[in-house]
């Protein structure tokens, strides 16, 4: 079976990884990886590195123009990937192409790929962001492709209702990057702290993205980003991982950068951690500030609390572990106070986990590969 698997950033190629590690091992699928978006990008870390480490494979290096100036530069950039896509689809075919998750450069390649009968199977559809563009380009994706794989089944109802299709179609297997997490050798407190030159105290791993939805506010929001993090004591060092381009994105990179000038050694910026780095990053933090989804699938499998600032991950299901808090710097400032003097971690159930996702995963592609689905 030839599967194309399409990955335009650092983060949907660390959800796919351990199910692209189980598809190269078994000789019954053929895998082709797709590269584009900011994979590609010097401006985002360049994360094409870190396909090429970790898959030995075929892979499609597909330069596209990434930007996350403004609305405009976004708009072009989704119109370059549909126009880009339009000639690789038109020479490169597969039995199935995977897509994953909710971004406007994946739904450009998606929608891209619809006149030429691509058949898709989508990764982490029927969720809700409903403060972010990204919830629109999710159920388009979803009605553009053929095969669904959700992370619960309260998302798998969803996408039936988007579909009105069977439901043999819809499988709900969990969510893949946290499906790896008992084989993951994570890295020690030690290790990172050389890595990146943490001081030796303890740290909050913050992750900042703009509110695609309401896009004129990004100016006052990450002016408030800037009061509460500058607001937070000294016990606690800031680790940043730097946004993804998304409109206005730029304006929180621009502020961060600032603040990391101002005080070298009070915060500590990362455009991209890898995925083990990041996790190692999740196990050793205090607990996790900011807008990420990571905040809202994964942290809870680390045992972490969440501060979820503003709008942007509105609607995710959570797991006990997440509090939200608006983008006003004094309501996130009193959280991370709270947060600090508790000094505790979650005990609860991640609700994003089933058990062997990737071997059901697996098996669900074979099936649709010998035509059984």
């Amino acid at each position: 079976m030839n599967i194309g698997v399409l990955t335009s950033s650092r983060a949907d190629f660390g959800i796919y990884l351990p199910l692209l590690n189980a598809l190269s091992n078994d000789p019954f699928f053929q895998l082709e990886v797709i590269a584009f978006g900011t994979h590609l990008s010097a401006g985002h870390g360049f994360t094409l590195h870190e396909i090429k480490n970790s898959f030995k494979g075929t892979i499609h290096e597909v330069p596209t123009l990434v930007s996350d100036k403004d609305a405009h530069a976004v708009a072009r950039s989704y119109s370059d990937v549909v126009s880009t896509f339009s000639e690789l689809w038109g020479r490169q075919k597969y039995d199935l192409v995977l897509c994953l998750g909710d971004r406007y450069e994946m739904n450009a390649a998606v929608n891209a790929g619809i006149p030429y009968g691509v058949k898709f199977a989508h990764f982490h559809g029927g969720e809700k962001t409903l403060g972010a563009f990204d919830n629109i380009y999710r159920h388009q994706i979803t009605l553009a492709s053929s095969f669904h794989f959700t992370a619960t089944e309260e998302f798998a109802a969803r996408v039936n209702e988007l579909l009105d299709a069977e439901k043999k179609y819809v499988f709900s297997v969990g969510s893949l990057s946290i499906s790896d997490l008992e084989s993951l050798s994570l890295r020690s407190r030690e290790e990172l702290n050389e890595l990146y030159s943490l001081p030796k105290k303890p740290f909050i791993l913050c992750t900042f993205h703009p509110e695609t939805a309401d896009p004129a506010n990004n100016p006052a929001y990450a002016e408030e980003m800037v009061k509460a993090l500058e607001s937070i004591p000294e016990s606690q060092h800031l680790v940043i991982s730097l946004p993804n381009a998304d409109t206005n994105g730029n304006i929180y990179r621009n502020k961060l950068n600032i603040l990391k000038e101002q005080k070298p050694d009070r915060y500590t910026l990362v455009e991209n951690f890898g995925k083990t780095n990041y996790f190692s990053a999740m196990q050793h933090c205090s607990f996790l500030l900011g807008n990420s989804s990571s905040g809202i699938i994964e942290a809870a499998s680390f045992g972490k609390y969440v501060i979820d600032v503003g709008e942007r991950q509105k609607g995710r299901l959570t797991s006990g572990n997440v509090f939200h808090v608006p983008f006003e710097h004094e309501a996130i400032g009193e959280m991370v106070t709270q947060m600090i003097d508790r000094n505790e971690t979650f005990s609860g159930q991640n609700k994003y986990v089933r058990p062997d996702t990737v071997s059901k995963t697996v098996e669900i592609l074979r099936s649709i590969g010998n035509g059984e689905i």
